[in-house]
C-alpha cells in the first residue's frame, strides 16, 4: 500500500511533527509576534509543497522570501537544529521560482481588467460609501448592456463622464446617477492612480495557468509576488489583488474531490489587512470562497500576528495551525493569549496558554489534522530549517533569474485594444460633426445599435470567429451572483 504524502514541519520531544498533504486543502494559519519566525515557517511550508509537486503562490512583503530561489548555506545553527529533528532527507537546494510584480520592476508584470474584477472588489478598493457603490454597480451594468469593455482606468473614467452627461436619459432604467457621487468616484480613481494602481489594470491579463506549473523534475513552481512597495504604499491594492486572484481560482478551477495533495497552495501574508474595515457583504463573500475553494483543491494559508485577526467564521475553517510566540505586556495582551490558547486542542503534557508566551524564536505550537480531518492535540514544536536561503536574493541574482524566466517577454508590453474609452470617444467625435439642425435618431444615452456595432467590429478584430463575449462575474466580482462564462 502506498504511503500517504506528508511533510515534516518540525519535531516535538524528538518525534517528527508531520502533516498529511491530503489535508492541506483544509487551509491553515501561521501566527505570532514580529520576529518570532513566521516568515521562515512560511518558507519551509512553501518548500515542502514545492517538493511534493504542488504549485505555490505567496506575496513577499519584506523581500525575504526571494531566498527560496537560492540554495541555503551551511551554518552551525542549522546543524544544531537538524540534530534535534529526525528528517528522512535534508539537502541545501533552491526551489523553482517565478517572480511577479505589479510595478514590473522586480518580476513579471501582473494585470487584470476592470471587467474581470467587478464592482464589489473595486468598491472596496476605492473605499466607496453605499451610495457611491450603487452608482459604480450601475456603471458596470450599463457597460455590460452597451457592450463596453472596461479594461483599464481610462475606460472607467470615460464611462463615468458619459454617465454624468446622460444621467437624465439613463435614470429611468438605472436609477438616480448623482453627479456628486460620480465626481467622488472620479476623484478616488485619481488617488488610486497616484498609488500606481493604474499599472494593475489592463492587458495582457494574467493567465492562471502560469501560476500553476511544475518544473521538469516535477517540483511545484513557487510564484512570488514582490509586494514590498505595494504593501507600503497601497495596502488596499495588495489585498484586492489577492482577493481577485482567489476569486479567479475559485471560478476557473474544476472540482477535484478528495486528492492526495492540493492542486495549489496560496499564502496570504498580513492577513489582518484583508479584514480591516471590509464591509459585511465582502466578508460574507470571502467566507464563502474559503469554505468552497477547498473542493477545487486549493489550500489557503493566512499569516498574521494573532488568530483573533481572522473573523470567527473563517478561523473555524482553518485546519493546520502554527502559533509562534506572543508577548504579554498588558492585561489586554493576556486576555488575547487566553483566547488564542482556547483555539487549540489541549495537550495534557503542558499548559497551552503558558507555552504561547514561553516559545523561543523558531519554536511554535503546532496543531495538525488527522486523516479524518480532525485537529490533533497541539504540540510544542521545533520548526525545521529551510533547505533554501534564509534572506533575500541580491538585485543581481534576481535580475539573472528574471532573464532566465520561461515567461520572459510574455507580459512586458501593455496591450491597449479598443474598449469603452475608444468607443465613447468616437461617439463624441461623431456627435460634434453633426449639424445642429439634424436631431440624433436616438437619445445620446441609449444608442445601443451604434455602440453595439462598434463593439462587434472590435471583437471581430481581436477574437476572430468568436461572435462576442457576455461579461459575467464570479463570486467576488458579481453583479447578481451569477457565474462567469
Amino acid at each position: 500500500m502506498t504511503e500517504p504524502l506528508q511533510f515534516t514541519i518540525g519535531a516535538a520531544a524528538g518525534a517528527p511533527v508531520n502533516q498529511l498533504a491530503a489535508m492541506c486543502n483544509r487551509h491553515g494559519l501561521i501566527t505570532g509576534a514580529t520576529g518570532t519566525g513566521k516568515t521562515v515557517t512560511l518558507q519551509i511550508l512553501a518548500e515542502s509543497f514545492s517538493r511534493l509537486g504542488v504549485p505555490v503562490f505567496a506575496a513577499d512583503i519584506k523581500g525575504d522570501l526571494s531566498g527560496l530561489a537560492a540554495a541555503g548555506k551551511p551554518h552551525p545553527k542549522i546543524d544544531e537544529r537538524l540534530a534535534q529533528i529526525p528528517l528522512d532527507s535534508f539537502q541545501l537546494r533552491p526551489c523553482p521560482t517565478l517572480f511577479w510584480d505589479i510595478h514590473g520592476d522586480k518580476g513579471q508584470p501582473v494585470r487584470t481588467t476592470l471587467s474581470e474584477m467587478g464592482p464589489l472588489l473595486l468598491s472596496n478598493l476605492l473605499e466607496l460609501n453605499d451610495t457611491q457603490a450603487g452608482v459604480l454597480y450601475a456603471g458596470f451594468k450599463i457597460a455590460d448592456d452597451e457592450g463596453l469593455l472596461l479594461l483599464d482606468l481610462k475606460d472607467l473614467r470615460a464611462l463615468l463622464s458619459w454617465m454624468a452627461e446622460n444621467a437624465g436619459t439613463l435614470r429611468q432604467e438605472y436609477g438616480n446617477l448623482s453627479p456628486a457621487s460620480i465626481g467622488a468616484i472620479q476623484r478616488k480613481l485619481l488617488v488610486l492612480e497616484s498609488q500606481g494602481a493604474d499599472l494593475f489594470f489592463g492587458e495582457p491579463a494574467l493567465v492562471l495557468g502560469d501560476l500553476m506549473q511544475t518544473d521538469f523534475s516535477g517540483q511545484g513552481v513557487i510564484s512570488l509576488l514582490d509586494a514590498t512597495r505595494l504593501y507600503a504604499q497601497a495596502p488596499r491594492v495588495y489585498t484586492t489583488f489577492l482577493l481577485w486572484l482567489l476569486s479567479e481560482l475559485f471560478e476557473n478551477l474544476p472540482e477535484v474531490g478528495d486528492a492526495d495533495k492540493p492542486k495549489m497552495v496560496f499564502f496570504f501574508d498580513e492577513a489582518h489587512l484583508l479584514f480591516d474595515q471590509a464591509p459585511k457583504v465582502l466578508l460574507d463573500k470571502i467566507e464563502q470562497v474559503v469554505r468552497l475553494i477547498r473542493s477545487k483543491g486549493v489550500g489557503i494559508f493566512f499569516i498574521t500576528q494573532s488568530p483573533l485577526d481572522i473573523p470567527e467564521d473563517i478561523l473555524g475553517q482553518l485546519g493546520l495551525k502554527i502559533q509562534h510566540a506572543l508577548r504579554a505586556f498588558t492585561p489586554r495582551d493576556r486576555k488575547v493569549i487566553r483566547a488564542v490558547a482556547q483555539t487549540f486542542a489541549d495537550n495534557p503534557a503542558f499548559d497551552t496558554e503558558e507555552a504561547i508566551t514561553d516559545l523561543s524564536t523558531g519554536e511554535a505550537l503546532v496543531s495538525t489534522l488527522s486523516a479524518k480531518g480532525a485537529p490533533l492535540p497541539v504540540q510544542r514544536t521545533l520548526i525545521r530549517p529551510p533547505e533554501s536561503r534564509i534572506g533575500p536574493l541580491s538585485e543581481e541574482e534576481r535580475r539573472e533569474r528574471l532573464e532566465r524566466s520561461p515567461l520572459k517577454g510574455r507580459y512586458d508590453a501593455p496591450v491597449d485594444r479598443e474598449s469603452a474609452y475608444e468607443i465613447l470617444k468616437q461617439r463624441a467625435e461623431r456627435q460634434q460633426v453633426e449639424t445642429p439642425a439634424t436631431p440624433p435618431s436616438k437619445p445620446a444615452g441609449r444608442s445601443r445599435q451604434s455602440l453595439g456595432e462598434a463593439f462587434m467590429k472590435s471583437a471581430a478584430r481581436t477574437i476572430g470567429n468568436q461572435v462576442g463575449r457576455q461579461i459575467m462575474r464570479g463570486v467576488l466580482g458579481t453583479l447578481f451572483g451569477g457565474g462567469k462564462r
